[in-house]
């Protein structure tokens, strides 16, 4: 969901809306993601419905989209010029009134891609949890 704001930002096409020029809670929003997505806050984390997972059963390819996608957030990161002002507010791609910096959303989202990591994991290493995956 960040990759249309990294694309952006890199392109110099990237332009503050009024809410992000004068929204007051922008270094509270951030501060408050960094926290709670911090790998080591174990504390489950309610998501907006937008980024809500598949109810269904797990893919066998789920390691490997995930793996793909880190190459591809990877990628989009690699873009962003050097010297990048990381002072830029941006919005949530989830919640439309949610502002924090750029620096903040180039800490969490490694931190959130890092936690979703050791939570697949924990599950792993679940008693019980198969040893392998059979194909079908």
């Amino acid at each position: 969901m960040y990759f249309p704001i990294f694309e952006k930002i890199a392109a110099g096409e990237y332009k503050a809306t009024l809410w992000q020029k004068i929204s007051p809670l922008s270094g509270f929003f951030g501060r408050f993601l960094v926290k709670s997505l911090d790998p080591n806050n174990l504390k489950p984390i309610k998501t907006a419905s937008k980024a809500y997972p598949s109810s269904s059963e797990i893919e066998a390819g789920i390691i490997d989209r995930f793996v793909l996608h880190q190459k591809e957030m990877i990628k989009s990161l690699k873009k962003l010029p050097d010297g990048i002002d990381t002072s830029v507010i941006v919005t949530s791609p989830l919640m439309g009134l949610v502002t924090y910096s750029l620096a903040d959303t180039l800490t969490f989202v490694p931190m959130h891609c890092r936690r979703h990591f050791l939570q697949a994991k924990r599950v792993a290493e679940t008693p019980g949890f198969p040893n392998r995956i059979e194909e079908v």
